[in-house]
């Protein structure tokens, strides 16, 4: 394998490159702990449970073994499906982060056995596909899965898709231990589409059937510096639409174009078409861009489509993608609740999306959006012990249906198509790099959980400590260290669901929208804050120790729909602070599809320690309901999240 060294001085240039057009930084990883609480037990659930888990499963189900077997280390046939590799690399992406949470020798050590097995599953040129190379010799039987030659069904193949997780897993792990071993199989890789892809005669002009190589590309070029990634990943969102261009039409199944964002070029693309994860992924390579670069037919392009997305295609859990047919999106306000498809890749990749939206715009209601997908849909995708899971996650259930699989609306270990484990499993450990961001000499704080940080704010090292109780309480405790006296501004993201907004766009409305003032104290008095676009600036002198006490009141809140969402007229549903919640029937005779709620009915919050997890539930007479996330950890039963009005 060709060793391919990062000069020191092409790394701080890209970095410095990208600091000067990016307007936010977030904080990364390895820079934020948790330590005790909320997201703390979960952290310890993805490292100890979640990422082993899914990595047990690779090896149970030869998706490992499949790189064995094209390295030519063993000999066997290639098990399961067409996309099996990319489940491989998301667990790695997984266990990276786990590495960066806290570091452990053992896990370190098998992650560098697996890569030892990707570099000699990968054929000399760089390409990587270990359906291909086992079955390079068995003529035409397999053109149905991956085509007579490289990349001749992308529309169905997922080559691209593979390695795009490829080249996550490698950053996330060069990031976690400094070792290039991983990122030299994804450069390997990448230089070989590079030389493959393109207008250059000699070269195909295809773009992936499922998104993520774009992506992913873009993350590979922050690392490398490279600029012929993020142009191939340019050159991946341009051909889409540009059947003109193109030798290869994406219609598998005959689900049309639209089902790979192919109906027209991006820049002409209004409203968020097609399969839900595919969708996003392409959306989020384009809002990342928008980090990096100006290009105004792109924001126009994405601030439409979010706008339709968001405004009209949305769960009111964040779930996006209606229908099971085609794991797309349905039109403007169809959103049916018992059929409700919202696969829990597609939340994940609503984090992203809206992530990088935020990093592009600075503006708060992404991030306000990507709290509600937090706490409601990507949570519910994953049991509360972190070893079974969702694929689906419709708003109310009969306690049977499992969308035709058969076994009753019950959580699973695995699946055959097993991306949503595997999502979760690199998601869960992740999600400390969301909380803090930079922007310039400012510091900000997005998300609240009980962790330490170091960030770098205008160059003075500075410690936040936070200490909350958070999604169950609304108080916030933020302690300011910097290592030397230092006026910089802190922004603290202030959740629409404290000013009275259930989420950007009105699809969704609180019955009764009032809120009481938010209460920020420094060191126990009150300060000079401004409030701008969502956020509370404070902008001041720090010194150690300094304490701004937040508290955000967390009233339980009647949510209506938009009257142009048939499947919830005359219903509402129940949340407090962040979080959503349902009846189940295992805390209400069994009974949940019936429940009626009177206008003004009273809850009163109750934290149970040892119920799912620990959880705050809501009781009102007879009535218990739970936590969206924490249902069917039970065994199968009824659920519902909108409930009759009563009157």
């Amino acid at each position: 394998m060709t060793k391919y060294i990062i000069p020191l001085f092409v790394f701080f240039t890209a970095q410095f490159s990208f600091a000067q057009n990016a307007k936010i930084t977030p904080v990364p990883l390895k820079n934020v702990k948790t330590s005790q609480g909320f997201w703390h037990d979960r952290i310890d659930i993805a490292a100890n449970v979640t990422v082993p888990h899914a990595l047990h499963q690779c090896e149970e189900s030869g998706r490992i073994d499949n790189f064995a077997v094209a390295g030519g280390l063993k000999k066997g046939k290639f098990e399961g499906v067409r996309f099996n590799d990319s489940d491989v690399f998301k667990v790695v992406e997984g266990a990276a982060y786990v590495l960066q949470n806290k570091y452990d020798p053992k896990l370190d050590h098998y992650l560098d056995s697996l890569i030892t097995l990707f570099a000699v599953a990968q054929e000399p040129d760089g390409y990587l596909y270990t359906l291909r190379t086992i079955n390079k010799d068995t003529t035409g039987a397999y053109d149905w899965i991956a085509g007579p030659y490289r990349y001749s069904f992308e529309n169905g193949s997922h080559e691209l898709y593979n390695v795009g997780h490829l080249y996550e897993a490698a950053v996330a792990h060069y990031e976690a231990t400094g070792k290039k071993n991983l990122l030299d199989v994804a450069i390997k890789n990448a230089d070989h589409l590079v030389k493959t892809f393109g207008t250059k005669p000699g070269q195909l002009v295809v773009v992936p059937g499922h998104e993520e190589i774009e992506l992913a590309l873009i993350r590979l070029y922050r690392v490398t510096g490279k600029q012929e990634y993020l142009d191939l990943s340019k050159f991946f969102i341009d051909m889409r639409g540009r059947s003109d261009k193109r030798t290869l039409y994406l219609d598998e199944h005959k689900l049309g174009p639209s089902y790979f964002q192919d109906q027209v070029p991006f820049v002409r693309q209004k409203e968020a078409m097609g399969h839900a994860v595919r969708a996003q992924y392409l959306y989020t390579s384009v809002a990342d861009i928008l980090t990096l670069e100006d290009n105004p037919k792109y924001k126009s392009a994405i601030d439409s489509i979010w706008t339709d997305a968001t405004y009209k295609k949305q769960y009111v859990t964040g779930g996006m993608g209606a229908r099971e047919d085609g794991e797309a999106f349905d039109k403007a306000y169809v959103l049916p609740n018992d059929n409700a498809y919202a696969e829990t890749c597609a939340a994940i990749a609503n984090l992203f999306w809206n992530h990088k939206m935020y990093l592009a715009t600075g503006e708060s209601k992404y991030m306000d959006v990507f709290e509600r997908v937090l706490y409601n849909s990507f949570l519910g995708g994953m049991s509360v012990k972190g070893n079974e899971f969702f694929y689906v996650n419709p708003m109310s259930s009969n306690g049977k249906n499992d969308f035709g699989r058969g076994t009753g609306a019950i959580r699973h270990e695995w699946f055959g198509t097993a991306c949503c484990p595997t999502n979760v499993s690199r998601f869960l450990p992740s999600m400390p790099a969301y909380i803090y961001a930079t922007k310039g000499n400012e510091l900000i704080i997005n998300l609240f959980a009980d962790n330490e940080a170091n960030i770098s704010v205008n160059n003075i090292p500075v410690k936040i400590d936070q200490d909350t109780n958070y999604p169950w309480e609304g108080n916030v405790k933020i302690t300011v260290s910097p290592e030397r006296s230092a006026s910089f501004p802190i922004s603290i993201r202030i959740p629409g669901w404290a000013t009275g907004e259930a989420i950007p766009g009105g699809l969704y409305f609180y019955s009764d929208k009032n809120a009481k003032p938010i209460s920020v104290l420094v060191n126990g008095k009150k300060t000079d804050a401004v409030t701008q676009n969502g956020y509370l600036k404070i902008n001041r002198a720090w010194k150690k120790g300094d304490v701004i006490a937040l508290t955000l009141d967390m009233p339980v809140r009647q949510v209506l729909p938009n009257p142009k969402i048939k499947a919830d007229q005359g219903k509402v549903a129940i949340e407090r602070g962040p979080i959503l919640y349902c009846a189940e029937g295992h805390d209400n005779q069994g009974k949940a599809l019936a429940v009626n709620i009177k206008p003004g009915q009273t809850f009163t919050p109750q934290h149970q320690k040892e119920m799912l997890g620990g959880v705050s539930i809501l009781k009102s007479d007879a009535l218990t309901l739970i936590p969206y996330y924490a249902w069917a950890n039970r065994g199968a039963n009824e659920m519902s999240v909108w409930f009759e009005a009563g009157k």
